[in-house]
Parts: C-alpha cells; structure tokens; sequence
C-alpha cells in the first residue's frame, strides 16, 4: 500500500500498472499529467492479514489518504483488496479494487 501511494505522488504510472492486478487493472493511464494533484500524507488505518492469518493470498487494507485537486482539498478513505498472486518475480501482492466505508 505505501509503495503504491509514493508511485501516485511521485507519478511512477509503470509501477502503478504492474502493481494493479491484471483483472481490474485500467486501460487508459491512471495518472492524468493534466491534473494538479498534489499529494499531502497517507494513514493506514488497519490491514486485516496482521490481525487474522488465516488467509494467505488475500489481505485488505484501509487507509486515508490526503491530497489536493487543483488546490482543493480532499481525502480517500478506502478498504483495498489484495491478491498474493505467482508472477516471474515470485509470489507478488496486486491490487484488486477497493470499497469506501462510510
């Protein structure tokens, strides 16, 4: 999860698509050179795995994340879904998707 949130603030699209699971990944950039968002700090609020191992291959994670748009400000609060997958590095988490809670 922090690798991804320093891959979006310092604008890595490559590592950001080869981190997003082949499944739900986008075809179109996930970074928009248009758009000026700054990136302000990330909390990571829980991740499920620490807490009960009984799942291997899947893990959630929740976090804040803070940031602005065209200088307004905003948060992300979001419950992401993992995979632990096989790929030519070895076994590899890819993100999934994700819900926001209320």
């Amino acid at each position: 999860m922090r690798s991804r949130y320093s891959a979006y603030s310092l604008g890595i699209e490559p590592y950001l698509q080869a981190t997003w699971h082949p499944s739900t990944r986008p075809q179109e950039a996930i970074i928009r050179s248009d758009e000026k968002l700054q990136w302000l700090g990330l909390e990571v609020k829980s991740a499920l795995r620490l807490r009960q191992r009984k799942v291997e291959n899947e893990d959630f994670v929740e976090f804040v994340a803070r940031f602005r748009v065209n200088g307004r400000g905003q948060r992300l609060h979001e419950v992401s879904r993992f995979l632990r997958e096989p790929s030519p590095e070895g076994l590899r988490w890819f993100y999934v998707d994700g819900t926001f809670p209320e």
